[in-house]
């Protein structure tokens, strides 16, 4: 059977440089591919032609007859008005699905997702449950393939755990942009970079996106040597022409030409493999005092009476200085709330928040409070041409550089610049105000991957305090020390990391099923968990590195045996020791392989 989905040479431009060239991508049955690659590379681009709501430049895209594809943009707003109901009637009319059809899909689908009632307000709904609306009106028309553009942005984790669920029981196709390394993880069964460093425009590695990132390096390794063997024989041939070649003979000619040819060769694949990155560095102040914010019994509940939402209630907890806490939760749990206490625009209701003496809080707001018609150049130095970074003063055009923001785009307003471009320009804002507490709230949304392991880094080498509001659990794991887990009725709790707040919420739900006489007195300790994607990665090598292990091993006891090291004391003595290290470095890694392997089930 062909692809559902079939383009081939493909090209899209926007201003003089191409987002992509020449690019080829397939979509067949069941296929589900992760699509990724740094901010501009075009990738909502590609995705709205293959939903036909863009056309390319030049290039064809062929649809198998009959099918029907179905697109989530990023963002989902709905009309005042409209009911859960009407969206999804209005999804199945325009599908042109028959009457008798879709009372039965509308209520299978809206089951599916969760909601509550039909007659919601769409346009009143929080972002997580416009996202599930949207996912429901794709997917209640049955599609041949489910087009995603960043699908977990406005999904708690929760939400995503369901979303991961759904795709991998789904019987269509999908075509997912995301940032998010887990759910590229659990789902993908592909994953596509498109990218301008690879000679087709893309990469593209069947498997999960640990298997992708072992693909891409063994791409960059065959790159890097192709481009050692094009220097090397670029050198010759340079050498050769300076010898002076009398042109009029054919094979000089030939070879001339052939010189050209692997000069332009060589200069292509150096242009390809000449890659920027942001550079992020959050500066902490020099203050020596450890307790930096403490809540002593804190309760905040809005709206006291029948209908008081209680964020949380009777709350101990210590931000000491080097902490970073991972704050997480449902949406409407109330964590950009506890953000708001701890910045002190909101009071609780009884209790104390004790902060130290002046203490300098820096804020990353999720609703990315940036004037549209500012240009870059004032967003970044609203007052003059030059920012103090680090204590030195810097040119406006050199600290946006460090950004990747070319020097075009700096009288170009924010409006026209792409959602991870405006996200990299409020971290450069947080990055010239030194900060005892960071205080992050949905960092990641629209942040390429390099960007996101860019930023990571960098908050593990940050000195201060922080708190990390983030859908990203990869990030989660990753960079937190504590996760503070709230639950959306006023209870919260502490954990070493999300997979053990994960197994709390589950024993939660579970509690709540159960009759009174039935609840367990006392929590559970949490279950088997399934290995992370670090473990994941680790789990893949290991037999390799036992292996290692082993060849060390041997060395070192065939060592023993040498007759010059069994006469020479201080041989023999170094031998000793090295056959210690490495009979200790040979039973840690097969203890650690049965841990894992135990986890792996």
């Amino acid at each position: 059977m062909p692809p559902i989905l079939n383009a081939q040479d493909l090209t899209k431009r926007f201003g003089a440089q191409p987002l992509f060239k020449g690019i080829a991508f397939t979509v067949s049955d069941a296929d589900r591919i992760g699509l990724i690659g740094p901010n501009g590379a075009g990738k909502s681009t590609l995705l709205a032609i293959l939903a036909g709501e863009q056309q390319p430049d030049s290039g064809e895209l062929a649809t198998r007859k009959r099918a029907r594809i179905a697109y989530v943009r990023q963002e989902s707003t709905y009309a005042p008005g409209l009911t859960v109901r009407q969206v999804l009637e209005t999804a199945l009319i325009a599908a042109t699905i028959p009457e008798a059809e879709r009372e039965g899909r509308l209520r299978e689908t809206s089951g599916r997702v969760g909601f509550p009632t039909l007659d919601a307000d769409a346009a009143l709904l929080s972002g997580g449950w416009r996202k599930r609306l949207a996912i429901a009106e794709a997917i209640v028309t049955h599609p041949d393939v489910l087009l995603l553009d960043e699908p977990t942005n406005h999904l708690d984790l929760a939400g995503i755990a369901w979303f991961e669920a759904l795709l991998n029981e789904a019987p269509f196709a999908c075509v997912m942009v995301s940032h998010d390394r887990y759910f590229l993880e659990n789902v993908a069964t592909e994953i596509v970079e498109l990218n301008r460093v690879y000679a087709e425009g893309l990469l593209r590695v069947k498997g999960t996106y640990s298997k992708f990132i072992e693909g891409k390096q063994a791409y960059l390794e065959a790159q890097s040597q192709l481009q050692a063997a094009l220097k090397n024989r670029v050198k010759t041939e340079v050498e050769w022409l300076r010898r002076g070649p009398k042109a009029r003979a054919t094979k000089a000619k030939a070879r001339i030409d052939n010189a050209h040819e692997l000069i332009g060769q060589l200069r292509d694949v150096n242009q390809r493999t000449q890659t920027s990155t942001a550079g992020i560095d959050f500066a902490a102040t020099d203050r020596q005092t450890k307790r930096l914010v403490e809540f002593q019994n804190v309760s905040l509940t809005f709206n006291p009476g029948p209908q008081q939402k209680a964020i949380v209630e009777h709350l101990n907890f210590l931000i000491a200085n080097g902490t970073r806490v991972g704050l997480v939760g449902p949406n409407g749990s109330g964590k950009t709330t506890l953000l708001r206490l701890l910045t002190g625009e909101l009071a609780p209701n009884s209790g104390a928040i004790k902060r130290a003496a002046s203490l300098k809080t820096v804020y990353f707001s999720q609703t990315r409070e940036l004037d549209p018609a500012v240009t870059l150049r004032r967003a970044l130095a609203p007052d003059s041409d030059s920012v103090v970074y680090q204590g030195r003063v810097v040119h406006v055009a050199s600290y946006a550089t460090k950004f990747l923001f070319t020097s075009e785009q700096l009288n170009q307003p924010v409006e026209r610049l792409s959602g991870g471009e405006r996200a990299r320009v409020l971290i450069a804002k947080l990055m010239l105000e030194p900060a005892d507490l960071l205080l992050l709230d949905e960092p990641t949304n629209d942040l390429d991957i390099a960007t996101l392991e860019i930023l990571e880094d960098s908050l593990l080498e940050y000195t201060g305090a922080l708190v990390l509001v983030t859908h990203d659990r990869y990030m989660l794991d990753r960079v937190s020390t504590i996760v503070l887990g709230l639950d959306g009725r006023g209870n919260a709790a502490t954990f070493a990391d999300y997979s053990q707040w994960e197994q709390w919420q589950v024993e939660q739900t579970s509690e709540k099923e159960l009759p009174r006489a039935q609840q367990p007195s006392t929590p559970t300790s949490a279950g088997k968990k399934k290995l992370s994607y670090l473990e994941a990665r680790e789990y893949a090598s290991i037999e390799d590195r036992v292996a290692a292990a082993e060849a060390r091993l041997n060395i070192a006891r065939d060592l023993l045996d040498e007759p010059s090291v069994a006469t020479n004391a201080e041989a023999l003595t170094a031998a000793l020791h090295e056959l210690e290290a490495a009979q200790a470095a040979a039973d840690e890694l097969y203890a650690r392989w049965a841990e894992l392997t135990e986890k792996a089930g």
